[in-house]
Protein backbone atom coordinates (compact mmCIF):
# COMPACT_ATOMS: atom_id res chain seq x y z
CA UNK A 1 0.00 0.00 0.00
CA UNK A 2 1.19 3.30 -1.10
CA UNK A 3 1.28 6.33 0.89
CA UNK A 4 -1.52 9.16 0.13
CA UNK A 5 -0.87 11.81 -2.44
CA UNK A 6 -0.80 15.61 -2.35
CA UNK A 7 -3.49 14.93 -5.56
CA UNK A 8 -5.41 12.03 -3.19
CA UNK A 9 -6.91 15.46 -1.38
CA UNK A 10 -8.98 16.55 -4.35
CA UNK A 11 -12.45 18.03 -3.68
CA UNK A 12 -14.50 14.61 -2.85
CA UNK A 13 -16.67 13.35 -0.56
CA UNK A 14 -15.06 12.31 2.76
CA UNK A 15 -14.87 8.77 3.44
CA UNK A 16 -13.43 7.80 6.64
CA UNK A 17 -12.98 4.60 8.08
CA UNK A 18 -11.24 4.23 11.77
CA UNK A 19 -9.87 1.09 13.02
CA UNK A 20 -7.79 1.81 15.70
CA UNK A 21 -7.00 4.94 17.77
CA UNK A 22 -5.07 6.72 15.46
CA UNK A 23 -7.79 6.89 12.84
CA UNK A 24 -10.15 8.04 15.20
CA UNK A 25 -8.50 11.05 15.96
CA UNK A 26 -8.40 12.28 12.72
CA UNK A 27 -12.14 11.17 12.64
CA UNK A 28 -12.77 13.10 15.47
CA UNK A 29 -10.80 15.85 14.53
CA UNK A 30 -12.86 16.34 11.07
CA UNK A 31 -16.08 15.68 12.97
CA UNK A 32 -15.44 18.05 15.10
CA UNK A 33 -18.06 21.26 15.66
CA UNK A 34 -20.62 18.90 13.61
CA UNK A 35 -24.13 19.80 14.80
CA UNK A 36 -27.51 17.75 14.03
CA UNK A 37 -31.22 17.55 15.72
CA UNK A 38 -31.19 15.26 18.22
CA UNK A 39 -33.93 13.33 16.71
CA UNK A 40 -30.86 12.21 13.50
CA UNK A 41 -29.77 9.45 15.79
CA UNK A 42 -30.85 6.03 15.64
CA UNK A 43 -29.71 2.54 16.91
CA UNK A 44 -30.58 -0.72 15.21
CA UNK A 45 -29.82 -2.89 17.70
CA UNK A 46 -30.63 -5.89 15.06
CA UNK A 47 -27.20 -4.75 13.55
CA UNK A 48 -25.77 -3.76 15.98
CA UNK A 49 -25.05 -0.43 14.18
CA UNK A 50 -25.62 2.99 15.94
CA UNK A 51 -25.68 6.42 13.20
CA UNK A 52 -26.20 10.02 13.00
CA UNK A 53 -27.05 12.23 10.60
CA UNK A 54 -25.06 15.94 10.78
CA UNK A 55 -24.22 18.94 9.36
CA UNK A 56 -20.38 18.83 9.53
CA UNK A 57 -18.20 21.87 9.35
CA UNK A 58 -15.60 21.44 6.63
CA UNK A 59 -12.34 21.66 8.67
CA UNK A 60 -10.01 20.61 5.64
CA UNK A 61 -11.54 23.49 3.43
CA UNK A 62 -11.21 26.11 6.17
CA UNK A 63 -7.20 27.30 5.20
CA UNK A 64 -8.67 27.59 1.33
CA UNK A 65 -11.58 29.36 2.50
CA UNK A 66 -9.88 31.90 4.30
CA UNK A 67 -7.49 32.32 1.54
CA UNK A 68 -9.84 32.74 -1.12
CA UNK A 69 -11.78 35.03 0.86
CA UNK A 70 -15.11 32.76 0.70
CA UNK A 71 -17.63 31.74 2.54
CA UNK A 72 -16.46 28.66 5.22
CA UNK A 73 -18.50 25.56 4.28
CA UNK A 74 -20.55 22.49 6.12
CA UNK A 75 -21.97 19.43 4.06
CA UNK A 76 -24.30 16.36 5.58
CA UNK A 77 -22.66 13.12 6.87
CA UNK A 78 -23.35 10.29 8.46
CA UNK A 79 -21.56 9.20 11.51
CA UNK A 80 -21.48 5.28 12.14
CA UNK A 81 -20.53 3.35 14.79
CA UNK A 82 -20.22 -0.23 13.91
CA UNK A 83 -20.58 -3.14 16.47
CA UNK A 84 -22.36 -1.77 19.03
CA UNK A 85 -23.72 -3.63 21.89
CA UNK A 86 -24.91 -1.31 24.45
CA UNK A 87 -25.91 3.10 24.07
CA UNK A 88 -25.40 5.42 27.58
CA UNK A 89 -27.04 8.65 27.32
CA UNK A 90 -25.86 11.58 29.65
CA UNK A 91 -27.61 14.68 28.98
CA UNK A 92 -28.98 14.12 25.65
CA UNK A 93 -32.89 15.02 24.66
CA UNK A 94 -34.04 13.03 21.66
CA UNK A 95 -36.46 15.78 20.40
CA UNK A 96 -36.35 17.45 17.33
CA UNK A 97 -35.75 20.90 18.85
CA UNK A 98 -32.61 20.12 20.44
CA UNK A 99 -29.70 20.61 18.59
CA UNK A 100 -26.07 18.66 19.43
CA UNK A 101 -22.77 20.30 18.84
CA UNK A 102 -20.54 17.64 18.63
CA UNK A 103 -17.14 18.21 20.81
CA UNK A 104 -14.82 14.82 20.00
CA UNK A 105 -15.01 11.14 19.86
CA UNK A 106 -12.62 8.91 21.83
CA UNK A 107 -12.61 5.08 22.58
CA UNK A 108 -11.40 3.69 25.84
CA UNK A 109 -10.21 0.17 25.25
CA UNK A 110 -11.46 -2.72 27.35
CA UNK A 111 -8.95 -5.35 25.94
CA UNK A 112 -8.95 -7.72 22.83
CA UNK A 113 -9.93 -4.71 21.15
CA UNK A 114 -13.61 -4.27 22.56
CA UNK A 115 -14.57 -1.08 24.47
CA UNK A 116 -16.58 2.59 24.66
CA UNK A 117 -16.32 5.21 21.96
CA UNK A 118 -17.92 8.14 23.61
CA UNK A 119 -19.30 10.94 21.89
CA UNK A 120 -18.97 14.06 23.73
CA UNK A 121 -21.70 17.73 23.25
CA UNK A 122 -20.88 20.70 24.18
CA UNK A 123 -23.05 21.50 26.97
CA UNK A 124 -21.89 18.16 29.00
CA UNK A 125 -24.20 15.75 26.96
CA UNK A 126 -22.92 12.60 26.06
CA UNK A 127 -23.11 9.02 24.57
CA UNK A 128 -21.75 6.34 25.21
CA UNK A 129 -21.47 2.94 23.13
CA UNK A 130 -19.87 -0.39 24.17
CA UNK A 131 -18.52 -1.81 21.17
CA UNK A 132 -16.87 -5.71 20.57
CA UNK A 133 -14.41 -4.11 18.27
CA UNK A 134 -13.86 -0.37 17.34
CA UNK A 135 -15.16 0.29 13.64
CA UNK A 136 -16.47 4.11 13.23
CA UNK A 137 -17.16 5.54 9.53
CA UNK A 138 -17.27 9.31 8.75
CA UNK A 139 -19.47 9.49 4.97
CA UNK A 140 -19.87 12.73 3.59
CA UNK A 141 -23.54 12.62 1.58
CA UNK A 142 -23.80 15.78 0.12
CA UNK A 143 -22.53 18.59 -1.71
CA UNK A 144 -20.93 21.30 0.55
CA UNK A 145 -22.85 24.31 1.75
CA UNK A 146 -22.39 27.99 2.73
CA UNK A 147 -22.26 27.39 6.25
CA UNK A 148 -25.17 29.57 7.64
CA UNK A 149 -23.62 31.41 10.67
CA UNK A 150 -21.00 32.20 7.64
CA UNK A 151 -18.18 31.99 10.47
CA UNK A 152 -15.61 29.27 11.74
CA UNK A 153 -16.75 27.65 14.95
CA UNK A 154 -14.57 29.00 17.86
CA UNK A 155 -13.75 27.38 21.30
CA UNK A 156 -12.69 29.53 24.81
CA UNK A 157 -9.09 29.33 25.03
Amino acid sequence: MADATFQDGAEKPLRLWAQDVDDLTVLSSLAQDAVFPANEMTFQSGKRRFALLLNRFRWEDQPKAERRNRPYERVQAVLTINDVQKVLTQGVERDKDTVLSLLNITFNSTGDGAGRVVLTFSGDGAIALDVECLDVTLTDVTRPYIAPSKSAPKHPE
